[in-house]
């Protein structure tokens, strides 16, 4: 085992902490660069395993060099530098086989102030992460500019030529355009909410304020409402199956999820929109099913990314709200999965926990 190897011990620590069980990988070598530990994060980042490193110069095992080919290790200079220097910054690195990594190094001293250094902890990871993050948020840039221009421009062409011309127009022509500004305006609402939503859930600040919640009855309301809104009164089934638990879930995300779900089904699916209620062993499932084409398997894994617009004949949307519903499971502590239904079209099935009541 790894962990036997890598353990760092102190005398005067009451827990002992595995170094395989950190997320990051972690390189430690002496003060000369002589690999002493590596654990198995750095080991899957690499490909290069304890055996293979230990007692080595890191320069030969981890060949790091930044952008200009520079060496890495002779830029650190554990030898030089100021003697209170203890940190490398974070930096993009890459390995001879061209994988870029974020790679950070603490110079540890003994004694701690000015002492000389005694071992270099390295950490590292995949690059690939944070090359995704900025793409997606170039990709939301340029989805927000995209989405509020369409709207902006028929508010403002709208209220312009009102302004311009309102003597001109009859009653019902001026009542054409003010539901259409109005729609617009709505629309903004919309995208503004779901960005708000997306930037609590990427910085983990989404609140979860728990209540009794039945959850067949806020299925049956979102029915209700999209009955009275002009849906045929068949298109959505409602099925109970078994004694459900008490719950404790926030009602108005709860409520945000089946709406989007059920949308979901209706816009892109066909048929009846059959919702099935269900306990399990720690809460209740929830799966919302259409009679459409489905979503074929190899997308599976697609459709909770920001973005995804499904059929594109029938794209509508903004591409946020899979994305948003898997966040505000997840914050219950549950679990979505999308597959295909059992007449054919897509289930979405997720799963939440009983949950307990906040106190303050």
């Amino acid at each position: 085992m790894h962990g036997e190897h890598t353990d760092e011990r102190s005398a005067d620590s009451a827990c002992v902490i595995d170094v395989d069980d950190l997320p990051d990988g972690l390189v430690v070598t002496d003060r000369d660069g002589h690999v002493l530990s590596v654990n198995r994060a750095a080991t899957r980042l690499t490909g290069i395993g304890w055996d293979q490193a230990v007692g080595r110069h890191v320069r030969d095992v981890f060949s790091f060099r930044d952008h200009d080919g520079r060496d890495w290790w002779k830029w650190l200079d554990t030898y030089g530098g100021l003697p209170t220097r203890t940190r490398q910054p974070e930096l993009p690195l890459r390995t001879p086989g061209g994988q870029e990594m974020l790679v950070a190094a603490r110079l540890v001293r003994r004694p701690e102030r000015g002492g000389e250094i005694a071992r270099v902890v390295i950490t590292m990871r995949d690059a690939g992460a944070r090359a995704r993050l900025e793409r997606s948020r170039a990709d939301l840039v340029s989805t927000v500019a995209h989405e509020l221009r369409s709207p902006l421009t028929s508010v403002k062409g709208f209220t312009a030529t009102l302004l311009a011309k309102w003597t001109r127009f009859t009653d019902d022509q001026k009542l054409v355009m003010l539901e259409t500004v109005n729609a617009d305006a709505d629309r903004v609402t919309r995208l503004i909410t779901e960005l708000l939503d997306v930037s609590r859930i990427e910085s983990g600040r989404l609140e979860i304020h728990r209540q009794v919640v039945d959850v067949p009855a806020r299925v049956q309301k979102i029915i209700d409402g999209r009955v009275a809104a002009g849906e045929p009164e068949g298109r959505f089934l409602l099925r109970v199956l078994g004694e459900l638990p008490e719950t404790w879930l926030d009602q108005d995300k709860i409520d945000q999820v089946l709406a989007n779900l059920m949308e979901n089904a209706v816009r892109h699916g066909r048929g009846t929109v059959t919702i099935v209620v269900e306990p399990n062993q720690w809460g209740v499932t929830v799966s919302v099913r259409d009679q459409g084409e489905g979503i074929p398997p190899e997308l599976a894994t697609r459709v909770f990314r920001q973005f995804w617009r499904g059929n594109a004949r029938r794209r509508g949307g903004t591409g946020l709200g899979l994305f948003i519903v898997k966040g505000l499971i997840e914050a219950h502590g549950g679990t979505i999965s999308v597959q295909r239904g059992p007449e054919g079209g897509a289930e979405f099935r997720f799963m939440v926990p009983t949950g307990t009541p906040d106190f303050a």
